[in-house]
């Protein structure tokens, strides 16, 4: 999914502020633009983590167009953050996957070590990375 933000102009003594106006309560911050439009995706990543892990609905964006006639958001930076959902899904699936006999050793290993299963193990040195 595309989300505009609104990036609040900063400078050298303030950070650049950011609203996502679809999601309400979302917001971040940067020392720099590029900062603050990296800032924002971890912002709104975390926010619609919580939602989903919450049972609700998942908002659609609205066209930049439409945010900006909100006047409380006049003379801001408009960018737009992508987002994939699919990172964010704990819906499990089944995937078949071939890997040397020594690797599978030193998985299996490690995630017994680490009190896990393979596929949990997996799953969470993935998401580290």
């Amino acid at each position: 999914m595309r989300y505009p933000i609104a990036i609040e102009p900063g400078d050298e003594h303030h950070a650049f502020g950011v609203v996502v106006p679809d999601l309400p309560g979302c917001f971040s911050a940067g020392d720099s633009l590029d900062e603050a439009i990296d800032n924002a995706r971890e912002s709104i990543e975390l926010w619609l983590e919580t939602v989903i892990d919450d049972g609700g609905a998942v908002p659609e964006p609205r066209t930049i167009t439409e945010h900006q006639a909100n006047p409380e958001l006049s003379g801001w930076v408009w960018a737009v953050v992508t987002v994939d959902l699919a990172e964010l899904s704990d819906k499990a699936e089944r995937v078949n996957i071939t890997l040397p006999a020594r690797v599978l050793r030193r998985i299996d290993s490690a995630a017994k070590a680490a009190g896990e299963s393979r596929s949990g193990f997996i799953a969470h040195r993935a998401l580290r990375a």
